[in-house]
């Protein structure tokens, strides 16, 4: 059966944080995360921020360029946080961060980010359509303002390469 879709929906109801501590299974042989688990973390983050935009079941459509920032240690809490910050007619635009803390350090460092798109799916599994976004506060209407600059430069940057 088909979930109601309302017209809009805010930036805030798709915002997602999710939490791990960088275990040995995740970490290469410098004992820094591997890549291929971070950005596995990225993409259920992403997901999980589509799906509570849309209220239907996503499929990942593309990640943009991966900037790798720092290095994640072996026993570090991995954060990892998204949003949508911008629609189509199916499709929604996520942008994911990851940072590293060491509480007992009192450490937080920013190593990766990330633009991901994902379409929303029917109960059939054709791409269907999703909510208009809000930014009902300032606060939201900041953050889809700096997503979309980020995502901006970055392929002007990526354009220039």
């Amino acid at each position: 059966m088909a979930v109601p879709v309302s017209d809009r929906v805010s930036l805030a109801d798709s915002h997602t944080e999710m939490s791990e501590i960088l275990m040995p299974n995740h970490t290469n042989n410098l004992g820094r995360a591997l890549g291929g688990s971070v950005l596995h973390w990225m993409d259920i983050c992403g997901a999980i921020s589509g799906r509570r935009f849309a209220k239907r079941q996503v499929v990942t459509a593309s990640m943009d360029h991966v900037d790798f920032l720092g290095e994640i240690e072996l026993g570090d809490i991995v954060v990892v946080e998204g949003y949508v910050f911008d629609t189509g007619r199916t499709s929604m635009d996520v942008k994911v961060d990851v940072r590293a803390e060491r509480p007992s350090e009192g450490e937080r460092r920013d190593t990766a980010s990330s633009f991901f798109t994902f379409v929303a799916l029917d109960d059939e599994e054709s791409p269907t359509a999703v909510p208009d976004l809000a930014c009902p506060t300032d606060e939201q209407a900041e953050l889809r303002d700096l997503a979309l600059e980020r995502r901006r430069e970055r392929r002007e940057r990526l354009a220039r390469e």
